[in-house]
């Protein structure tokens, strides 16, 4: 099957917005069926005909995640029960959790969502995927393995974990492509050396997809060298579907989001008006082609901008920069608001220093703190700390320089800090209570 949609994927700019215009009515309609959108739209004279232009959906409230929560179970359901095939869902540690609803259009228009996403960025029918990723209520897992199946690969439905049989899988099956988080990708590579084993030389891997959990620019070059092979960003989020939302094509300038199935804004946070193409604000999206469960101006809270121009591989769908961090994972040390994303913009240019490192904000001596743990690489030697006080001195300045808050840099051995399953904490917050708690854990 070819996934190469032309005339989805080339459409002209007014035909494109036609479309959105005729998805955003119909759900707008469907979504009137819910319990919530039901009443708050009723309350407040919205119906369909109300949006004459892709341009008045900014008429509509947004949607937040609390929104969800105070909903749950099924109060944004605009399906009967029996047509719902399948569910997905936070954890809910912190609350009601957030769960989404899918038909099985939903499921059918998922994967095509998703082979899309792959094929844009070279994967074809004739490659072997090895699917590293946690299968169940988190949407990772599933949304790629019916991405794979549809596309036409060999898919190996491995899992999150169990490194060593990760590498004996590859090599077994010789795998083409796999798809994990970077953080986990790091640590497979360890393993890889800690075997005597070079994944450049002793697998047939030629491409990564990367996402789940924020990273930069550098963190992407850094798998890149270390497997040899093109790492594409993939982006997505459980209440627009998951994994497929958006995706790099092979010219790697930015992620094509998907116009067809979704209305995408920028907004300034502050003010929630609309910002200019180029300049970074928070992403706020609408789905269009979901029936059991549409969601309409959800606010992500994600940071990233809208990359001005067209792209080179003939894709008119707009494209997104990575994101660059959330507005809900700042914090604020010593009067300066710091995002995670820029401590490891930092720590990534550092050739002395691994992937792995963590942020630990604590009051000592009545003065708040950042702490910033990072594992040496696996080239470190105990004979020669006296060298790496000058590495520690030169990243305190440059990450100074950066936040414009001075932290204490910590260098640790490999493989002491700890790990935790799924994706990487970044940031425990020590200043509020004697009991430790996580703050940010890149979702």
């Amino acid at each position: 099957m070819q996934f190469w949609e032309k005339e989805l994927e080339t459409l002209q700019r007014k035909d494109l917005e036609k479309l959105q215009l005729e998805r955003l009515r119909a759900t707008l309609a469907r979504a009137s069926q819910s319990a919530y959108y039901g009443n708050l739209y009723k309350s407040k004279g919205i119906i369909p005909e109300s949006i004459q232009s892709v341009d008045d959906i900014r008429k509509l409230p947004f949607t937040t995640k609390q929104d969800l929560r105070d909903n749950f179970p099924y109060g944004l359901l605009a399906t009967d029960q029996q047509n719902v095939i399948r569910l997905h869902s936070s954890s809910g540690t912190t609350g009601n959790p957030t769960v989404v609803y899918h038909t099985k259009h939903d499921i059918d228009s998922w994967a095509n969502l998703m082979a899309r996403s792959l094929f844009a960025a070279g994967v074809r029918d004739t490659d072997v995927f090895q699917n590293i990723c946690g299968y169940g209520l988190f949407t990772g897992g599933l949304g790629f393995q019916y991405g794979i199946e549809r596309l036409g690969c060999l898919s190996i439905p491995a899992g999150a974990g169990n490194s060593l049989r990760q590498i004996k899988l590859m090599q077994d099956y010789g795998t083409t492509v796999a798809h994990a988080i970077p953080s986990y990708l790091g640590r497979l590579y360890d393993v890889f050396i800690e075997n005597g084993l070079d994944p450049q030389r002793d697998t047939k891997l030629h491409t990564l997809v990367i996402g789940a959990e924020p990273h930069t620019e550098a963190q992407r070059r850094r798998i890149e060298d270390m497997f040899g092979v093109k790492a594409y960003n993939s982006f997505g989020l459980s209440e627009m579907n998951g994994p497929g939302v958006a995706f790099e094509c092979t010219y790697q300038n930015g992620l094509h989001i998907w116009e067809d199935a979704f209305i995408v804004e920028i907004v300034n946070p502050d003010t929630l008006e609309p910002v200019p193409d180029g300049e970074v604000g928070e992403l706020v999206m609408t789905t269009l082609d979901r029936h059991a469960m549409p969601v309409i101006r959800y606010r992500t809270r994600d940071l990233t901008r809208i990359i001005p121009g067209e792209c080179s591989c003939g894709r008119v769908h707009r494209r997104l920069d990575r994101i660059t961090g959330r507005t809900d994972d700042m914090f604020i040390i010593k009067g300066c608001n710091v995002f995670p994303m820029q401590v490891e913009g930092i720590l990534m240019k550092a050739s002395e220093v691994s992937s792995e490192y963590r942020i630990i904000l604590e009051t000592i001596n009545d003065v708040d703190e950042m702490i910033v743990e990072v594992e040496l690489n696996k080239d470190w030697s105990a004979d020669f700390w006296k060298e790496y006080e000058a590495v520690a001195k030169r990243l305190v300045h440059e990450i100074r320089d950066e936040v414009l808050a001075k932290p204490i840099v910590k260098l640790v051995e490999p493989g002491s800090i700890p790990k935790s399953e799924g994706k990487a904490i970044r940031v425990i917050d020590k200043r509020t209570s004697t009991v430790e708690q996580v703050i940010v854990s890149c979702t």
